[in-house]
């Protein structure tokens, strides 16, 4: 007997530049996502709102604390969530603030909020699923925040990056797992927080090990098969596995066009974007996808 899957291919970082948002539009329409994330301080969002309503895209949030400005009037000038340079504390940098207790909460929930009530502006609705940049979502205090909005919103998914099988991929850098590995740990403590608020996710996340250049349609079909092998071991009576797979589609920034305030940064410039892009649109995945019955959908479809 095959369990049904139904695989929802997210599009991270929609809005970050012109061909960015190109990019994964193109993917839409050969049918390789099924989803995208928003990124509503990104230099082009509002360009991404109009291709996903003119396109149909199904579109959430992707909540960003780490790069760029806040989009929240208040917050610009003076806050906690900045640094000398006026600018959100980057990816390590948001994290070493942490740590250190230099960030203000109720300035973090302030922010997203407001990028939820932009969001609603852009799209005319509110989303159906948030996440975290950067996975800024899943850490120590920003959870519980992040976790009070979705449920103040009615927002009812979101994405809790545990990968199966992360343990493994012995040709991820080890500084990058190292990277992936706090992300994991981060995860298993949110997941309490998250239950205990109603909000939800899917059964599988994917995408820490199939990253730019690590992506090739082999690198995605095993992570598929054996995180549906693994979990149907643990439940076996599961009739439908939902899966998340996270991916980075998209044309190469040209500076200075793009980012979210400071131009484009390094991944966003390499070929890593387009080699995301042309992975995901080859034959080969999509017949793989029929030929183990998964259906490609949105967080509305689950």
């Amino acid at each position: 007997r095959m369990v049904q899957v139904k695989l929802i291919v997210t599009g991270d970082d929609f809005g970050y530049c012109p061909r960015r948002n190109q990019g994964i539009v193109d993917c839409f329409l050969a049918g390789a996502i099924s989803n995208v994330s928003l990124l509503v301080n990104g230099s082009a969002a509002a360009d991404a709102a109009k291709l996903a309503r003119r396109h149909n895209i199904p579109i959430g949030l992707h909540a960003n604390l780490s790069e760029g400005s806040p989009v929240c009037e208040v917050l610009k000038m003076n806050s906690s969530l900045l640094n000398q340079d006026g600018f959100f504390h980057g990816k390590m940098g948001f994290r070493t603030a942490l740590s250190k207790g230099l960030l203000n909460m109720s300035e973090v929930k302030q922010e997203l909020k407001a990028q939820v009530e932009l969001f609603h502006e852009l799209t005319g609705h509110l989303p159906p699923h948030m996440d975290g940049h950067q996975h800024v979502h899943v850490l120590p205090e920003v959870r519980h925040v992040f976790a009070e909005v979705l449920e103040e919103y009615g927002i009812q998914y979101t994405r809790v990056p545990i990968e199966p099988g992360l343990h493994n991929c012995d040709w991820i850098p080890p500084s990058l797992m190292d990277f992936y590995l706090g992300v994991e740990e981060d995860s298993f403590n949110t997941v309490d927080v998250f239950t205990k608020h109603g909000i939800r996710w899917p059964d599988i996340y994917i995408g820490l090990s199939t990253m730019g250049r690590n992506m090739s349609v082999s690198s995605i079909r095993s992570a598929i098969d054996s995180a549906i092998l693994e979990l149907t071991a643990k439940a076996p009576q599961s009739r439908t596995v939902t899966i998340e797979l996270m991916v980075h589609p998209g044309y190469p920034s040209v500076p200075p066009v793009g980012g979210c305030g400071e131009g484009p940064d390094d991944f966003s410039q390499s070929w890593e974007r387009l080699h995301e892009l042309q992975t995901l649109i080859k034959p080969e995945l999509q017949s793989h996808y029929k030929s183990r019955n998964i259906q490609l959908c949105s967080f509305k479809d689950l």
